[in-house]
């Protein structure tokens, strides 16, 4: 799959290259985001040197990285570096010497600590030093994002305030979806949100298929033979340290558990005892913490627990309660499984990007802040809900994933419901202005007016806007 997006990212990385400096750059997320193709493009472009790190010994890890700073260094391979420090002052040696100032990326950051846990401080040394004398511009990375922020983003870390950029990757932008695959039906972008989300790698398994997600699904995910089956155990094995201590909490929620006291009935424990387990799935990514609009984040006591990627809601929904199933079904009835589960997926993810869009959308004249849910019993319950930036006005929501389209009756329906149903307690200006948005894959009525302060947005509208441009900051 052609590179694509990341043009706020690959802007700073480039600035940094080129302003002719010694600097640091940290760079983490979750995995199979494209860290490693961003930092292989910019080295591309900047003519960097890019290795990265495996589980190895640290004596051969340093050889490897030896070899790989041969191509810049003649002979630079030829020597046997007895510790880290030895080898990166060499390293800063030679490159004053032919004034080559990199970039050097080390990735996979977190295997070199795994061996080495003194290497953050005698990096931090050393950084200091290439900084006062002008070298190297150097870049960490990493997928183990506790480990990351131990060495380099905490407050305590040895590297804390050395780095010159800061970039925490996030899923793409869905409204990439048509030029990483070529969809153009707005109802055909959903459902390939809806299976993978916005993670490149999976884009990247699933191009070939174009539109045919049911075969795409089987043949990556359902049959066990598939390059993705095994997916979330990998993941979690993969984490520094391993994850998969974490794995019944993700069962609990992916089976239906949002509350904590739900969870801990699943897990037969106590909830106080999941308090640690739900932070490091929410700061592994994996896990979002929801909270009624408008509610204190820290003192909000009806807080949910949801599976924060349309790939792992798939993966828990469907693979997870049926790996037995799976392993000897025929084909059709591995499909029936999906069929299952489908609709539910597709609504989540339909109201997943329907939230995404809202600050970007400009509805009503307005800029708005970013829409969140609000609950509080079925009686009064939106997907959407948001304020203006002028705190003049209160926008309400509904997200309706109807695979047939919108016809002129449901939109009716859908008009009427909104606005008989209680606002938010608590939102907006005493008395100011509620206006009400209908989001719909695909509207089959015919344009018409609607009721003052109503509109519709339905799937082309809401993925053009889904597009990141340059550094836009919402996501």
């Amino acid at each position: 799959m052609n590179f694509i997006d990341r043009q706020g990212e690959m802007r700073r990385l480039r600035r940094l290259a080129e302003r002719g400096q010694a600097a640091l750059a940290v760079v983490w997320g979750r995995r199979r985001l494209g860290k490693s193709r961003l930092l292989t493009e910019w080295c591309k472009q900047v003519k960097g040197t890019y290795w990265v790190a495996d589980e190895s010994a640290p004596s051969i890890q340093r050889q490897y990285l030896a070899e790989e700073l041969r191509a810049v260094f003649p002979g630079f391979a030829e020597v046997s570096y007895p510790d880290w420090s030895a080898l990166l002052d060499r390293l800063a040696s030679d490159a004053r010497r032919v004034n080559w100032r990199g970039p050097l990326v080390l990735d996979e950051f977190p295997y070199l600590l795994a061996g080495a846990p003194e290497l953050p401080s005698i990096l931090q040394k050393w950084v200091d030093r290439e900084k006062r004398e002008g070298g190297i511009v150097l870049a960490l990375s990493g997928s183990s994002q506790r480990m990351m922020m131990d060495s380099a983003l905490n407050a305590d870390a040895p590297l804390y305030g050395r780095a010159d950029e800061m970039l925490k990757l996030e899923p793409l932008p869905p409204g990439y979806t048509s030029q990483a695959t070529g969809l153009s039906d707005p109802q055909a972008m959903l459902d390939f949100y809806t299976c993978w989300g916005g993670v490149p790698r999976y884009w990247e398994l699933a191009q070939p298929y174009g539109d045919r997600h049911r075969e795409a699904l089987h043949e990556l995910v359902l049959s066990p033979l598939g390059v993705l089956h095994d997916e979330v155990d990998r993941l979690l094995r993969q984490e520094m340290p391993s994850a998969v201590p974490l794995r019944p909490v993700l069962d609990a929620i992916g089976l239906g558990a949002h509350r904590p006291s739900e969870i801990a009935g699943r897990l037969q424990t106590v909830a106080t005892s999941l308090t640690r387990s739900l932070k490091n799935l929410q700061d592994l990514g994996y896990v979002d913490r929801d909270i009624p609009y408008g509610q204190n984040a820290k003192s909000s006591k009806k807080a949910l627990y949801r599976l924060a990627d349309p790939f792992l809601r798939l993966w828990f929904m469907v693979v997870a309660p049926h790996r037995g199933r799976l392993q000897t079904a025929t084909r059709p009835a591995r499909l029936r499984v999906i069929e299952q589960c489908w609709p539910r997926l597709r609504a989540q993810a339909w109201e997943q990007l329907c939230r995404l869009a809202v600050p970007r959308l400009r509805l009503f004249d307005r800029e708005w802040h970013p829409a969140g849910r609000y609950w509080a019993g079925p009686e009064c319950e939106w997907g959407i809900v948001s304020t203006s930036l002028e705190e003049d006005a209160t926008m309400l929501g509904e997200c309706k994933s109807l695979s047939r389209g919108a016809e002129e009756a449901d939109v009716d329906r859908i008009v009427r419901a909104l606005t008989v149903r209680p606002g938010v307690p608590g939102i907006g200006p005493e008395g100011g202005r509620r206006d009400y948005v209908i989001f719909v894959p695909v509207l089959k009525a015919k344009r018409r007016s609607l009721p003052r302060g109503v509109t519709i947005v339905d799937g082309r509208r809401l993925f053009s806007a889904l597009v990141e441009e340059e550094e836009h900051g919402v996501r």
